[in-house]
């Protein structure tokens, strides 16, 4: 088998607060492999977008800091190149698409400007080849007459084109990973479903492989090929999607399945809560961070934490209980 396009190893970022360190990414590992589909799935705290903002190298420094880890890609560790090597592959190789488009677009330019940019400045192409190529991106991003649309500003857009502009952008020098993070949070339930649909869709055409931040497992259970659930800044378990589906092992996991409304034939049962709130990064419990919420909890988990080990499939989980 060829190597993955992208090897996450032991991966540890801290803050530095008023109350301490804080560790929001702790010992994480993961691989994506060309053309698949990678989610990582927690609640809000659990560490995933700092996880893929330390991949991007955009932690704010200070107060943050990547403290260890590796971050491998086309044979390159990310966190040992320099900051112009760096800044030639975001955007290019690896392209990110954020949650709030109006705070990644800049308002005092035209859609095609900003469209045009990554190809301009990754590949050297002149201006008016470049806006061709955003009126082509536009157009494959379903925005209706792209060519007239070139000269909008981005207050002229909807949310749900807005997101589309940052995918056109995202695809502009058709990058190898994509990295979508909560893509589709503050966008209604049909228009989520469109932009999932054409993400999907185009690293599909593209064969770029994409990394999705989510913290809703029933989003990308049609989307994810694999998908790796985040607690407390680490991976709890991981497995291929059908066969995390199938069959949960880890106590968080199964938390978050039984939240989810079916439609099935336990369609009306009540849904079950997570009792309790996210850990304070700041003041994790000994042992397992999941332990105090945890319906199946034990002496051993209040004692030590518990190491991500494979059993069996590619399923990987962190807990002491069978």
């Amino acid at each position: 088998m060829s190597a993955p396009l992208l090897q996450v190893r032991n991966l540890t970022t801290r803050f530095n607060t008023e109350r301490g360190p804080v560790t929001a990414v702790d010992d994480v590992s993961f691989d994506i492999n060309a053309g698949e589909t990678v989610a990582l799935v927690g609640e809000s705290g659990s560490g995933k977008s700092v996880t893929a903002l330390s991949i991007m190298r955009l932690i704010p420094s200070p107060p943050g800091r990547i403290e260890s880890g590796a971050v491998m890609f086309e044979g390159q560790d990310l966190l040992s190149i320099d900051d112009a090597a760096i800044r030639g592959i975001r955007g290019n190789k690896i392209a990110m698409v954020f949650q709030e488009p109006m705070s990644s677009l800049n308002p005092a330019l035209t859609v095609g400007l900003q469209v045009a940019e990554p190809a301009r400045l990754h590949r050297g192409i002149a201006w008016s080849r470049a806006l061709d190529m955003a009126k082509d991106l536009l157009s494959r991003v379903r925005i209706p007459d792209a060519a007239s649309r070139l000269s909008s500003y981005p207050h002229q857009y909807s949310g749900g084109m807005r997101q589309r502009v940052m995918i056109a952008m995202a695809l502009a020098c058709q990058p190898r990973l994509i990295v979508a993070d909560e893509p589709t949070t503050a966008l209604d339930v049909t228009v989520q479903a469109q932009i999932l649909d054409l993400l999907k869709e185009l690293t599909r055409e593209t064969g770029s492989s994409l990394l999705l931040i989510t913290h809703d497992l029933g989003v990308v259970a049609r989307y994810a090929d694999r998908v790796a659930v985040m607690y407390g800044g680490r991976i709890v378990e991981s497995a291929p999607a059908r066969a995390l589906y199938r069959a949960p092992r880890h106590p968080y996991t199964l938390g978050l399945m039984a939240s989810i409304p079916r439609l099935d034939g336990t369609a009306g049962q009540p849904l079950v809560p997570i009792e309790g709130q996210p850990p304070d990064l700041a003041l994790l419990p000994p042992g397992c961070s999941f332990s105090p919420r945890c319906r199946a909890v034990s002496a051993v988990c209040h004692a030590s934490r518990p190491p991500l080990v494979d059993i069996g499939e590619q399923h990987l989980k962190a807990c002491h209980n069978a």
